[in-house]
């Protein structure tokens, strides 16, 4: 089991801030025998196909090559300009199986997780420079794995070869009998199919190391949980510092909310466990706005504040538990619940004409009608 330098053992999978930050290291997975396979099975692949194509341009250059021009004898020094031309006409042969090799060189990358190019890949590593790890690779796990990979390699190839050589047998022994031309051909024949074995025998061996190298990269790449503790906290932020935060947002909200308690109207209290305090502008407001409600110490601390700067204190129970249930501080009040704070509104301004002097007696406050619960579970009181 993968342990990192701690002890820890790494049991949970990387995750996707993990796998991209490898990316941008140049940490991909790869397999050099998919390929080794890719470019070499395409080449072998270009020369059985286009191999009518190519003989005719070979021999074309060939002629051209053995019959110089008569005036190349009499300037030498011309002809190392001969021979370079005569180098890049030979390559130009050879042009369209190289670019089909270009092409198949871009195959293993894509098919392991695509292209990646990173800059920081290229910038020396000293610790690769460490002659302890270089023997951890070579006689650890991974001098293991690319041991074993090198005697596949040779008992697939071995394999294949030997069998094209065992059954070919018959064919080699003839080309001695047969003329010059056809014993070209046969040879050219018998080297393709010894040239396709080989390359069969490399692709079997890719498609196991392949799935190899991409299991053995995201293996490397796991974590431990104290690692997946810590990119969370990277990601998502410290919880302490976020229940900090929460906390003085809280404090923050609740003075704000504390500030508006002496703006209010009227406060309605349960008459000791809840309170809410709302206020109602006509001229500005469509609904009276809830600008304080709390339970328990904070509805304690409310109705005492109220108190202090003669905010009317209201007992209307289940009127009090539905506000808080349901209203929004800095909001206004739900619709069903307009008439019943309707009812209270002109109770308190009454209270007030009175305080003034301005009524006769003093008002009474009736029944307020309201139904706790919205789906109609509470009874109205």
């Amino acid at each position: 089991m993968a342990e990192n330098e701690d002890g820890q053992d790494k049991t949970e999978q990387p995750t996707a801030k993990r796998l991209n930050k490898a990316r941008e290291d140049g940490n991909i997975a790869r397999s050099r025998e998919l390929a080794t396979a890719s470019v070499f099975g395409a080449g072998v692949i270009a020369l059985m196909t286009l191999g009518p194509l190519l003989g005719r341009g070979a021999l074309g250059w060939m002629r051209g090559a053995l019959s110089p021009e008569p005036m190349l004898l009499q300037a030498p020094e011309r002809l190392f300009g001969h021979m370079g031309l005569l180098l890049l006409k030979l390559m130009l042969v050879m042009v369209p199986v190289l670019g089909i090799c270009v092409l198949a060189a871009f195959i293993a990358p894509l098919a392991m997780g695509g292209l990646n190019v990173a800059s920081k890949s290229l910038v020396p590593d000293l610790k690769r420079l460490n002659p302890i790890s270089g023997l951890k690779r070579t006689y650890g796990p991974e001098g293991l794995a690319e041991l074993t990979k090198s005697l596949l390699r040779v008992a697939f190839l071995g394999t294949a070869t030997g069998l094209t050589l065992v059954h070919g047998m018959d064919v080699l022994q003839a080309m001695p009998n047969q003329s010059l031309e056809q014993a070209a051909q046969t040879g050219l024949y018998f080297a393709s199919r010894l040239l396709l074995a080989g390359a069969v025998a490399l692709m079997l061996l890719a498609a196991i190391d392949a799935p190899y190298q991409k299991w053995n990269w995201k293996r490397k790449l796991k974590m431990t949980r104290q690692e997946l503790r810590d990119e969370m906290k990277e990601s998502e932020g410290n919880p302490q510092v976020k229940g900090k935060i929460r906390q003085l947002q809280m404090q923050m909200s609740q003075r704000r909310m504390m500030e508006a308690v002496p703006t209010a109207d009227v406060i309605l209290v349960n008459p000791t466990h809840y309170a809410v305090a709302l206020k109602y502008d006509g001229d500005s407001m469509r609904a009276p706005r809830l600008v304080a409600k709390g339970a328990d110490e904070m509805a304690f601390r409310i109705r005492e504040l109220g108190e202090l700067h003669r905010i009317a204190v209201v007992s209307a129970p289940p009127l009090a538990r539905a506000l808080y249930r349901e209203g929004e501080l800095d909001k206004e009040i739900p619709v069903r619940l307009y008439a019943a704070v309707a009812q209270v509104l002109s109770y308190v301004y009454q209270l007030r004409a009175w305080r003034r002097g301005t009524a006769p007696a003093a008002p009474q406050l009736g029944r307020v009608d309201v139904d706790e619960f919205a789906d109609g579970r509470g009874d109205a009181r």
